[in-house]
């Protein structure tokens, strides 16, 4: 699994993505790669991953985000979920995104 957080300079999203590598880790997720962009860069990598997630703070601009990557599977991060960095719920969105 390939994830990559979308946020508004990718700074608030590097500290999830610690907490996201860390939960996969010790539950044996098959967490390939997480990665951590800004709105500036990520249409540089969108196209390595499986899922998308969007941090709160970015949530109006889902839609033009998701014009710009496709049928790409892609979120927002519930803002509970994003500001408690809670893995367990972020990776149950993850496999309902991905029909898991």
């Amino acid at each position: 699994m390939k994830i990559l957080l979308i946020c508004a300079g990718g700074m608030s999203t590097s500290i999830l993505m610690k907490k996201l590598q860390k939960y996969a880790d010790d539950n044996g997720l098959g967490l390939e790669k997480i990665v951590a962009r800004g709105m500036n860069d990520f249409e540089e990598v969108y196209q390595e991953f499986d899922v998308i997630l969007l941090g709160p703070q970015i949530s109006y601009r889902k839609e033009e985000i998701q014009k710009r990557v496709g049928g790409k599977p892609l979120a927002v991060i519930a803002p509970q979920d994003y500001a408690l960095g809670n893995a367990e719920k972020i990776f149950a969105q993850i496999n309902a995104l991905l029909g898991k």
